[in-house]
């Protein structure tokens, strides 16, 4: 069964220019852009606590700039 949408005439260009090929469909490019932005795995709870731990951080003002973290690093 297919549906017929409505794409803006600048998002059609859009996806003919990440076509792989010229025969690609745009179902495929669509496809494959979903797979892209859709991640099944969850976080792990490690990653959702050094994430929590992070937002702290932020909020309190605890912060580097990216200066500081190469100049204790010693990168230029």
């Amino acid at each position: 069964m297919s549906t017929t949408i409505w794409i803006d005439p600048e998002n059609k260009n859009r996806l003919e220019h990440l076509k792989r090929h010229p025969k690609e469909s745009y179902n495929d490019v669509i496809s494959r852009l979903i797979d892209m932005a859709v991640d099944d795995e969850p976080l792990s709870e490690e990653a959702i606590t050094g994430i929590v731990e992070a937002l702290k951080d932020i909020k309190a003002g605890r912060l580097h700039s990216e200066d500081e973290i190469k100049k204790e690093f010693e990168v230029k």
